[in-house]
């Protein structure tokens, strides 16, 4: 049987390693993307390494974009085993970067394509995902966004100053993760966060010390769950160790 992924976000960076990856178990990765050019030629690229890879348009800030990518999904393939939420922007910096330097506007924009966008994909896909004998559902989020990492003066999240636009966001991936495995957790569908850990994108200027391969690593994982893995954890690398694991909210 044929296992089929949805990648947000996967013309470059982390969501096309992603999907790279994935088609080494055998999966039929759909890349969804905003620009058609760059998303086609990304899935050609993996096509010419012998994948079964499709290209999908998809902006997650737009609602009817979205329900575009869900529609062709549903036609061409019926249902959807896995949904990889990695598409997210970092809004840039206001200011010096500080909370007291943000705007209502940035923040806005952020949370559309990061919390909203995930959202809006994962409800119209869910009718898909319920659909597979037992979906995965992986929240690209990051260990910036970990309120645990923030508070604890043991941890070099808790040293960090950061604007609140993306990195609140990523909290509230956490918190949508945990609701969404909340509510799912009678089912075989299974719904995690995944930590890539501080990594080489065009997000942060590739100032990352982890290559996106490696990046893409923890959503693999969680992708391709056995049947007793866990639902509603925050999994991935973890700062200052070579060992992935599980992250504290």
């Amino acid at each position: 049987m044929t296992i089929t992924a949805f990648i947000t976000g996967a013309n470059k960076g982390i969501g096309y390693e992603t999907a790279r990856q994935l088609t080494a178990h055998g999966v039929t990765v759909l890349l969804g993307a905003r620009n058609p050019e760059l998303g086609q030629a990304a899935a050609a690229k993996l096509r010419a390494e012998g994948a079964d890879a499709h290209f999908i348009r998809i902006d997650v800030a737009d609602e009817q974009s979205i329900a575009a990518a869900a529609a062709q999904i549903e036609a061409d393939f019926g249902r959807l085993d896995i949904l990889v939420n990695n598409a997210a922007i970092s809004g840039g910096l206001d200011g010096d970067g500080k909370p007291s330097s943000g705007t209502l506007a940035t923040l806005r924009h952020v949370y559309e394509t990061n919390v909203f966008g995930l959202v809006a994909v994962t409800n119209a896909l869910l009718p898909l995902l319920r659909r597979a004998e037992a979906a995965r559902i992986v929240n690209v989020s990051s260990e910036v966004g970990s309120l645990a990492g923030r508070t604890d003066p043991n941890s070099p999240m808790s040293q960090m100053v950061s604007a609140i636009p993306y990195t609140s966001s990523k909290t509230a991936v956490n918190m949508v993760t945990v609701l969404y495995a909340l509510e799912l957790k009678d089912t075989p569908i299974k719904v995690n966060a995944a930590n890539p850990g501080y990594t080489a994108t065009d997000l942060n200027a590739n100032s990352g010390f982890r290559t996106a391969e490696q990046g893409a690593e923890p959503s693999v994982h969680l992708a391709t769950l056995p049947a007793d893995g866990p639902t509603g954890t925050f999994w991935g690398h973890i700062w200052g160790q070579e060992e992935y694991g599980r992250i504290e909210w």
